[in-house]
């Protein structure tokens, strides 16, 4: 029996037979035209199912010009949130004092640029983390908790820190371009499975291999 369950709502069960209800698989609660997520990407919030959506980007309005795209197998820990580019005030003149939001003719400013965020796959977000418009976080990165996320994050990079930085990176550049090579995300479930040892043990040689 595979390990994970691509339709599941609620994808975590406890030892005790309990299903976990503040974690959801983001595909299948989300039905947003300006987010776009991949399989097995899950987030832990205490909203309902049908609140996720708002709660992971709550300025991410359906008629935006922006995406929110999340890849495959990315974590997202309770309180960490998106900060997309339809939240930002004019900052060119002498006010940032969104005046034409107010009414219902002159909403929007569709003269500020727009950045869609993207994150890549095997990207875990720690606890409390605040992802700031138009950022591309690079597959296998870390965000550790609390962290504002101002910059685009390499691939296989620990950051941390307001504004978050470099922390260190994870593995050697050749490591890390292999991996994004072997894209093990896009492998088919069974084979993921398969080879789980290989993956969670850090064993490279078994992964060229699979």
């Amino acid at each position: 029996m595979p390990i994970l369950n691509a339709e599941a709502t609620h994808p975590i069960t406890l030892p005790d037979g309990t299903l976990y209800g503040d974690t959801v698989y983001l595909k299948n609660v989300v039905d947003h035209p300006r987010m776009e997520i991949g399989e097995y990407s899950y987030y832990t919030h205490s909203g309902e199912p049908d609140d996720t959506a708002r709660i992971l980007a709550p300025y991410l309005g359906h008629g935006v010009r922006e995406r929110l795209v999340i890849g495959k197998f990315v974590q997202i820990a309770r309180g960490s949130y998106f900060i997309t580019s339809s939240a930002n005030h004019p900052m060119k003149g002498f006010t940032t004092y969104p005046f034409r939001i107010f009414k219902q003719e002159t909403f929007g400013y569709k003269d500020l640029p727009v950045k869609d965020t993207v994150v890549g796959n095997d990207v875990w977000i720690g606890h409390d983390a605040a992802i700031m418009p138009g950022v591309q976080i690079g597959s296998g990165a870390i965000v550790a908790a609390r962290s504002v996320v101002t910059r685009d994050v390499p691939p296989y990079a620990v950051v941390g820190g307001n504004p978050a930085a470099i922390i260190r990176m994870r593995y050697p550049a050749e490591i890390i371009d292999e991996l994004l090579d072997i894209a093990w995300w896009d492998w088919p479930l069974d084979k993921i499975e398969a080879h789980l040892a290989f993956l969670e043990n850090g064993d490279l040689e078994g992964l060229r291999s699979a």
